[in-house]
């Protein structure tokens, strides 16, 4: 089985009116910090959040009317099971979804909200893969695979359509692959309509498996990524060979880079991403000599992600980018010492987030105490700054976080 160009465009004849037609839009600020003009497909303003109603739509619109009476079963980590469960909530099939049991659960709680019944299993996608296609056999259910199926491919193929038909000058696409379904689609489809568009997928260096397998080395998987959505050891067997002839070079970004671009996005674009939707911007930034002065559309693949992880990104980014500090003093532990290290701090423009008063774990003579005080600052300069004053007013200071 093979996947053509005509395939993609039949299945934009049936996601019509059914799935936003996203916009593809420029960002100028990004293409300034990455030095190639760069043009983002919101794919994070589906219904479901997610490209991956675009592929669970396509098979579930061509099930037969038995198939469609019996049900299907999906195996996700989240973004595929959410559309799977409303389309099929939509079109009155009932639907089961098998989901690793570390999926967030913003995903786990939309997908049942979709009426579909949810099975949490196994401690990785792959687990919960091998119990959800016994289940489809002793149920005689239909499995809307999340990746290896020529007709979900199709679906997702159908990002690029859109993409090119609203900028038609783009020259390079960079796709996140996990089992490799969306880059067979957009390769497939976009090399049709513009034969020499250069096609350059993105996977996490924690699981690397078709990194591996077309470039040919032995990569071990990891267990766990901030991109779970890509988070897949087994790439798809109708995947890779399409990977192989369609697609031009396949490269890796790690959880930092995958982070950084999470937090650009928010933080540029206002747009929330989920770690699979990003890695396309990481690797423009980490690869910058690649796509030097080229014309590349990302894809912002997915918007879900857990609140929390969201709040601890921008946490640590604030860290790395000096507008948060923990600094530590030794000051004399006598009334008055502290509020004075404290309104020095106000004076030098630092605002106090915590502080912690230590005396008795630490090294320091019983006469002095140790704080570690987190500050809001201005970034690294202002750091510098705020440690050279408290130094020349007699403190010991230094920055440890």
């Amino acid at each position: 089985m093979t996947l053509t160009a005509d395939d993609v465009h039949a299945a934009a004849a049936r996601l019509r009116g059914h799935v936003l037609v996203t916009p593809c839009l420029a960002s100028r600020t990004l293409g300034e910090l990455t030095g190639c003009e760069v043009f983002l497909k919101f794919e994070n303003h589906q219904f479901t959040a997610s490209f991956k109603e675009r592929g669970a739509l396509n098979k579930i619109a061509q099930l037969t009317p038995h198939e469609r009476e019996r049900g299907v079963l999906a195996v996700s980590a989240g973004n595929h099971a959410q559309g799977v469960a409303y389309h099929a909530q939509r079109l009155g099939i009932p639907a089961t979804i098998v989901m690793p049991r570390f999926a967030p659960a913003v995903k786990v709680e939309r997908t049942r909200g979709f009426g579909a019944t949810v099975v949490l299993e196994g401690e990785t996608f792959d687990d919960a893969r091998a119990h959800g296609m016994s289940l489809a056999a002793e149920r005689a259910l239909t499995l809307v695979h999340p990746y290896d199926d020529a007709a979900v491919m199709a679906g997702q193929g159908t990002v690029a359509l859109e993409m090119l038909a609203q900028q038609p000058t783009l020259d390079t696409l960079v796709v996140a692959v996990g089992g490799g379904g969306l880059i067979s689609g957009v390769a497939t489809a976009a090399r049709a309509v513009k034969p020499g568009i250069a096609v350059v997928g993105v996977q996490t260096e924690r699981f690397p498996a078709v990194w591996n397998a077309f470039h040919g080395e032995q990569r071990e998987s990891g267990q766990a990524t901030i991109a779970d959505g890509i988070g897949v050891k087994s790439p798809g067997a109708l995947a890779l060979p399409l990977i192989a002839e369609r697609v031009d070079d396949l490269l890796l970004v790690s959880e930092d880079d995958i982070e950084q671009a999470i937090l650009m996005l928010l933080e540029i674009e206002k747009t929330v991403v989920e770690g699979a939707g990003a890695v396309g911007l990481a690797a423009v930034m980490k690869h910058r000599d690649r796509f030097q002065g080229r014309r590349v559309g990302l894809i912002l693949g997915g918007g879900n992600i857990e609140p929390l992880v969201l709040a601890e990104i921008i946490q640590r980014g604030m860290v790395r980018s000096g507008r948060l500090a923990r600094l530590r003093l030794d000051l004399r532990d006598v009334p008055g010492a502290l509020a004075d290290m404290a309104m020095l701090l106000g004076r030098l423009g630092a605002n106090i987030d915590e502080i912690q008063h230590q005396r008795a774990f630490t090294s320091l003579s019983v006469e002095r105490a140790q704080i570690d005080v987190v500050v809001h600052t201005r970034g690294i300069a202002h750091i510098d700054a705020i440690l050279a004053t408290l130094r020349a007013e007699g403190y010991h200071a230094q920055r440890i976080g």
